[in-house]
């Protein structure tokens, strides 16, 4: 009997499912995290309940922000302007309250070793709410990263 092993989180692409970035598949990101939520708890106790303690329910599920984060690569601005258009530049032109269908959604893909999708993370109605430019430093031996912070309505997964 052959062993199973849990999956490498090394292998991911980060897509749009209508591919409204000119280059969707080239957009390689470093590092995802926050594909997490959490259930808010309602306590509720009426005044002649004999149990003098609350009851529990289910409420409203609360998602964290998503953070992308990549590597600065000469030319790929212009190679996915669309996608840089969505995050913005910083200027007044590129806040979300003058960008049309700011919210867009994101699927986030793990593969296995050759490739074949194991689990898609689908963010519904993201749109950016920071974007960090990379730090320099003159003695640092590193990559320059930027990192893109995603506000998400709701998420969902999908075991392949």
């Amino acid at each position: 009997m052959a062993k199973s092993y849990p999956f490498p989180k090394f292998y991911f692409k980060v897509s749009r499912p209508e591919q409204e970035f000119n280059s969707a598949d080239q957009i390689g990101f470093t590092e995802v995290s926050g594909l997490d939520y959490q259930v808010d708890l309602i306590e509720y106790r009426t005044g002649n309940d004999p149990n003098f303690s609350k009851i529990k329910l289910p409420g409203l599920r609360k998602f964290a922000n998503v953070t992308l984060k990549k590597g600065l690569i000469q030319g790929f601005k212009d190679a996915n302007s669309d996608f840089y258009s969505w995050i913005g530049d910083g200027s007044k032109a590129g806040t979300v309250r003058k960008r049309v269908d700011y919210r867009k959604n994101i699927v986030i893909t793990l593969n296995d070793e050759e490739g074949n999708p194991v689990v898609a993370w689908t963010l519904t109605n993201a749109f950016p709410v920071k974007v960090a430019f990379t730090d320099m430093k003159a003695d640092a031996n590193e990559v320059a990263v930027e990192t893109l912070e995603l506000a998400i309505e709701d998420l969902s997964v999908e075991y392949k």
